[in-house]
């Protein structure tokens, strides 16, 4: 019997626990609600541009101590090309992430006017 009473508690309790969950989830469509949207949409796009700057640097660093830069060369994007162990060429992005390059994609970067 008591096990029946328990059961029957929490059974109550875990139903009541979701239609309050689903009526806290619902927005506000007040000027405070659009508010709140605008100032997260705008925190989230300063997260992601500092996490891909993060990324670009450390994969840069890491890159010039590892790998050799190629001196005289650029990437399409006017970036430093670096060539690994493996003799295969590649550059860094703006998301930090290593972009392969076929040797046709390889420029000679203007000489400096210094």
């Amino acid at each position: 019997m008591k096990k029946k009473l328990v059961m029957g508690l929490l059974s109550m309790a875990l139903i009541g626990g979701v239609t309050l969950s689903v009526s806290a989830q619902e927005k506000k469509k007040t000027e405070v609600g659009k508010a709140i949207d605008h100032t997260g949409k705008a925190i989230g796009k300063g997260a992601k541009s500092v996490g891909n700057k993060t990324a670009e640097v450390a994969v840069k660093g890491s890159s010039k101590v590892a790998d050799k830069t190629w001196k005289g060369k650029m990437a399409p994007d006017g970036s430093d090309v670096y060539i690994n162990a493996k003799n295969e060429k590649y550059y860094v992005n703006s998301k930090g992430a290593k972009i392969w390059l076929k040797p046709s994609q390889i420029k000679t970067r203007p000489a400096s006017k210094n």
